[in-house]
């Protein structure tokens, strides 16, 4: 059978809350223990090295994709299972999503919400079809989630934008939600 690909995007910083980092490393042991590969931006630093360093700790395949201009900026992660070198920012959003089968977003800054609108927007046009679940950990994207409704209310995007995302609160129910989607 062949191995599910999951998708995280999230910051290349920890945040302020420790829980960000908790459940970075929470996820990323789930996804080893589930026996599905992390894909990743193949940073070595915030919580893009909190999920892989835990998915590696507990066996599990990793597969990181990192633009040549940020190998030192986010200290690229070079013993992955699988790491891929790419020339822009876009190639790597692109390698990224065409190797998974579904996208999670844990708290970050500009980069994950690039990430996410670009995978949202890609679903919205049809492009794929793989579930994007938002872990929303003590709150952070609710400012995010309000967002998307205004969007919505305010005419910009038709109310299937919403169904797009699923929004969960923490690891145990973002594995949840992704075996309902990937078994």
């Amino acid at each position: 059978m062949f191995q599910k690909s999951v998708c995280v995007y999230c910051g290349s910083r920890n945040g302020t809350n420790s829980t960000y980092a908790n459940a970075a490393r929470t996820f990323g042991t789930m996804l080893a223990q589930e026996g599905w590969r992390l894909v990743y931006g193949a940073g070595d630093v915030g919580l893009m090295g909190e999920v892989a360093r835990a998915a590696q700790a507990a066996g599990g395949d990793t597969f990181g994709v990192i633009p040549v201009h940020l190998l030192q900026r986010e200290v690229g992660k070079t013993d992955l299972t699988r790491f891929v070198v790419t020339e822009t920012m876009h190639e790597r959003k692109k390698v990224m999503i065409m190797n998974a089968d579904a996208v999670v977003v844990l708290p970050g800054g500009p980069g994950s919400l690039d990430e996410l609108f670009e995978a949202l927007t890609w679903r919205q046009l049809g492009l794929h079809d793989k579930p994007i679940l938002v872990m929303n950990v003590d709150g952070y994207w609710d400012a995010l989630h309000e967002l998307v409704q205004r969007v919505i209310g305010q005419g910009f995007a038709d109310g299937s934008l919403a169904e797009f995302i699923t929004w969960v609160d923490d690891p145990t129910s973002a594995m949840t939600t992704l075996r309902g989607y990937l078994t």
